[in-house]
């Protein structure tokens, strides 16, 4: 009884310390992202996309591994649409109450939005049938890398070479020399290296946090003797979301916006295919696969009316932040009142 107690309160220790380290790694990560993007003449909407969604989600990619590697494939699968559901509703909800009211971008949020609706269609069919192979989990990961394929050339970015020419021209325009312009782009290609440094330090501690974080909420949750998929798609769905609700909610206290959508989206479809993919590639996995079809419907659900509401209103405020709270708790609110 005591070894209990005691494995309780380290538990609720973990979790606080998870949560600062979230809260100080998330700042450094987004801040010195941001700043990379720029210098390499990247817009923050693929930054979000891309970068800053991979790195986010390093919790739900390391716990599908671990979990597929350990025969557990609830656990994969129900933090992945626990994770999907939490980032489309919950995230947007909270960065509108705490980063303010800002617009979005219709083409943007269509066009990505209808690749993470199709990432999860794909998704839900494959955890259906209640089996994930070797060759599921590549199909999964191959739609991630032509989904970013297929975001990069719709939005459009600065190419390297503009960016170069622009650099030379204020350098000659100073009265910088050829040498000057060397300098100059090697002094730059020193400040890139070391905010990269920092954004992957940042990053792997917002993995370290968040792994803290779910250890934590798994061990209070177990106490409980809560079913595995719905302690996954709950708890710790919302636990490995906390890296995104640190990051979007600092982007939008920056007006950093288009990195919040491109984090929000890109995070979601990273979830339904890479996520979910990458442990049944080492360790094909079991899961259950009636629950897995009925969250992951509501989450498809849920996602559709969230783009909808974007597409249409073409911003983000507490109105919207209303409604995504309110996708966001219904199933659990009808969980519990059956």
């Amino acid at each position: 009884m005591f070894l209990l107690a005691f494995e309780v309160i380290a538990a609720f220790v973990g979790l606080a310390l998870g949560i600062a380290l979230l809260a100080f790694s998330s700042n450094k990560a987004g801040e010195h992202s941001i700043i990379l993007a720029k210098a390499l003449g990247a817009s923050p909407f693929i930054i979000g996309l891309i970068l800053v969604s991979v790195g986010t989600d390093l919790p739900e990619i390391a716990n599908s591994i671990t979990s597929s590697a350990l025969g557990h494939g609830d656990i994969n699968v129900g933090d992945s649409l626990g994770s999907i559901l939490a980032q489309m509703t919950l995230v947007i909800g909270l960065v509108s109450f705490f980063g303010g009211t800002f617009r979005s971008d219709r083409r943007e949020i269509l066009v990505i939005g209808g690749t993470e609706i199709l990432a999860l269609f794909l998704s839900v069919s494959i955890a259906q049938k209640g089996y994930i192979s070797r060759l599921d989990g590549l199909f999964l990961l191959s739609s991630w890398l032509i989904s970013m394929l297929i975001s990069r050339y719709v939005i459009q970015c600065c190419s390297d070479l503009h960016l170069c020419r622009v650099r030379e021209k204020d350098a000659l325009e100073k009265g910088g020399s050829e040498k000057g312009v060397s300098e100059l782009n090697r002094d730059l290609n020193r400040r890139q290296l070391y905010h990269l440094a920092v954004a992957i330090l940042g990053f792997v501690g917002v993995a370290l946090g968040a792994y803290f974080v779910v250890v934590s909420v798994i061990t209070i949750s177990a106490f409980f003797h809560i079913p595995e998929y719905f302690i996954s798609f709950s708890v710790v769905g919302i636990g490995t979301s906390l890296p995104k609700i640190m990051v979007d909610v600092w982007a939008a206290r920056r007006k950093h916006y288009d990195l919040v959508i491109g984090d929000v989206i890109g995070s979601s479809i990273v979830n339904a295919t890479l996520s979910i993919g990458i442990g049944p590639i080492f360790s094909p996995i079991r899961m259950w696969g009636g629950i897995a079809v009925t969250t992951g419907v509501y989450t498809i659900f849920a996602s559709v009316i969230m783009l909808l509401m974007l597409s249409l209103r073409m911003k983000i405020d507490k109105k919207v932040g209303v409604l995504s709270i309110i996708l966001y708790t219904l199933p659990f609110v009808i969980f519990c009142a059956m």
